[in-house]
């Protein structure tokens, strides 16, 4: 806990209405009115070959905004997640050095020192042996302002997450920190593909059951389990009891917020991942990538044209059009262009270029799954485009994107890919990881290939696609 963590609902990016001000030391909703909402729910099956209810896991991320957080939300489930034999992660974002700011015996950094021992201690006794849990040092209360940040940290760490189980804060638990780490970890799961939950903390303490979502899961705990909870509460020392009998060294977790954790079971929310960055980048930023203004960009554009296998194409779709600088290109060798892209913001811009272009429509999509109902399956396309959007996909979902291109490819279709050769901060894949997908699972030979040291650009086509080498009849042997 932390005295930063005292504020109301309603906080930016909250669903629940402001609420009066609550502390640490009211007494709160009381733990018995919440007993049917946290005895029923569907429940989180655990098996001893480390799967849930959904895919199998390898391991287990928790992500909490202070020590201590981790163990009053999900310490039950690190728990059982070790005892499986699951790989179990533990990053807290802050030190909690807000704790205790009126404190006469402890400094921040005193305070930063001792709570980082404490979680240190407590995650021992959830997952004796595991690795030790990991201090992201962003400051106590301040985390909101730190988001990609944040967000780079956990993806470093979760990668490809299709066998991941990331948890987390509740996004809208009621105070900044819980909620920053909250869409953080929505962000993640987008970036990763990783299987969230949330869990709530604070809302125990100013919600009733009305404000908690009513689709959640519920994972039993049995005795081991919940002593070994027990444990890691007490372990947070500076929390559980007074820094002294000073004014401003007070106990934190008193008896009312703690009967609310020591239940024979944790619920947990299933979070919906929810990345935002691309669209706010294109609504904060006219031209985000340079199309109009930089060489690269220009330089590439006119490469992945030259490198086209044919003259014209029939149907053609650009995946991840963004302001339609290549679309606006394409479109002069394409009878039939679909220009497809998530952000709105960047669609717009898109719309506002492409008015005039003759054949083409654009669509708002977020692939591989949402697909425009212009392009059903069997509509046929013999040119498709992915050009430096691919690594902004998870893992799986690039793999999903590839066979919806392979169910929608002509038998002369033509894909083409071109992205920057450079690392990519913040999401699990490069431009060298997405070509390599592309070339495992589309079943399209490799027909030409551009590799610089900033881009590279690959040609996947069967080899009757490509022009004879004067561009007409092919030339008979001499002799």
């Amino acid at each position: 806990m932390s005295r930063g963590d005292t504020g109301a609902p309603g906080a930016p990016g909250s669903a629940t209405p402001p609420l009066p001000p609550f502390t640490h030391d009211t007494a709160g909703t009381p733990a018995a009115a919440w007993d049917a909402y946290a005895a029923t729910g569907a429940a989180l099956h655990w098996t001893r070959d480390g799967t849930a209810d959904g895919p199998p896991l390898r391991r287990v991320v928790v992500l909490a905004a202070h020590p201590d957080d981790e163990t009053l939300g999900a310490g039950g489930l690190i728990h059982l997640a070790h005892r499986l034999g699951l790989e179990v992660s533990v990053l807290v974002a802050t030190a909690g050095e807000g704790s205790h700011p009126g404190s006469p015996t402890h400094t921040p950094a005193r305070l930063a020192v001792r709570r980082a021992a404490e979680l240190r201690d407590a995650a021992a006794l959830l997952a004796p042996g595991a690795a030790p849990p990991r201090l992201l040092e962003l400051p106590d209360g301040g985390v909101a302002d730190h988001h990609e940040t944040l967000v780079v940290r956990v993806v470093e760490v979760v990668g490809d997450g299709r066998d991941t189980l990331l948890v987390a804060t509740w996004r809208h638990d009621g105070h900044p920190d819980h909620e920053a780490v909250g869409r953080a970890a929505a962000t993640v799961a987008a970036r990763t593909g990783a299987r969230l939950l949330e869990h709530p903390v604070w809302a125990w303490h100013w919600g009733t059951p009305g404000d908690l979502p009513a689709d959640r899961v519920r994972l039993p705990l049995d005795g081991t389990a919940r002593a070994a909870k027990a444990a890691a509460v007490a372990a947070h020392r500076s929390q559980v009891a007074p820094l002294s009998g000073a004014p401003g060294d007070e106990v934190l977790l008193g008896e009312d917020l703690l009967a609310h954790v020591a239940r024979d079971g944790e619920v947990l929310l299933p979070g919906a991942p929810h990345d935002r960055a691309l669209d706010d980048l294109h609504r904060s930023v006219a031209d985000p990538w340079g199309v109009d203004r930089r060489f690269y960009e220009r330089r590439k554009r006119a490469l992945l044209l030259a490198a086209l296998p044919r003259e014209r194409f029939r149907r053609a779709a650009e995946l991840g059009c963004s302001t339609g600088a290549l679309a606006a290109d394409l479109a002069a060798r394409c009878d039939e262009l679909h220009a497809l892209d998530a952000s709105p913001a960047a669609l717009a811009a898109a719309r506002e270029r492409l008015a005039d272009a003759p054949g083409v429509t654009v669509h708002e999509a977020r692939l591989p799954g949402d697909w425009p109902t212009a392009l059903p399956a069997d509509a046929g396309l013999d040119l498709v485009v992915v050009s430096e959007v691919g690594y902004f996909l998870s893992p799986l979902a690039l793999e999903r994107l590839v066979a919806e291109v392979a169910a929608r490819l002509t038998d002369d279709g033509t894909v083409v890919l071109a992205h920057w050769r450079h690392p990519v901060t913040g999401w699990p894949l490069d431009g060298a990881a997405v070509h390599a997908t592309f070339v495992r699972d589309l079943a399209r030979p490799v027909l030409a290939t551009w590799r610089d040291r900033d881009v590279e650009l690959l040609v996947l086509a069967a080899d009757e696609v490509a022009p004879p080498p004067d561009g007409g009849e092919r030339r008979q042997g001499r002799g």
